[in-house]
């Protein structure tokens, strides 16, 4: 299975979360990030006091599992406007950068591995919520 890792996914199991490291390892022949993930880990790796710790590992993390960066081009782009309107339509809010994420899961085809409830009014995206 083609998984996209949601931020708090990886964060989980770089913190060993067993549950997390059982299903990447049995599900995931394939991994990925969207671009945007990369830059909430960033961000919060930036506010760490274990920030050079932190980026070394998620480097290790896809060397290991060569897990590809999903880019925001202009498909992305136009499934974000979709995913954003039928949200609005709904009247369910979603965090921008969630949307985002669920732009470049619908793009890319893969099944979005996350904790956030939330996305599961994202109806356009194949998703395991835990």
């Amino acid at each position: 299975m083609r998984l996209i890792l949601d931020t708090n996914i990886y964060s989980d199991y770089a913190e060993g979360n067993h549950e997390v490291v059982d299903i990447i390892a049995e599900r995931g022949s394939e991994i990925c990030f969207p671009v945007i993930v990369l830059g909430e880990l960033y961000y919060g790796f930036r506010k760490s006091v274990r920030k050079k710790l932190n980026e070394l590992k998620m480097e290790q993390f896809i060397k290991r599992f060569h897990v590809e960066i999903i880019t925001v081009d202009e498909n992305v782009a136009r499934k974000y406007a979709l995913i954003y309107e039928y949200l609005e339509q709904k009247g369910r809010k979603l965090p921008i950068n969630d949307v985002w994420i669920s732009a470049c899961c619908m793009a890319d085809g893969g099944t979005l591995l996350t904790r956030d409830r939330h996305f599961s009014h994202v109806d356009q995206i194949e998703k395991i919520i835990l």
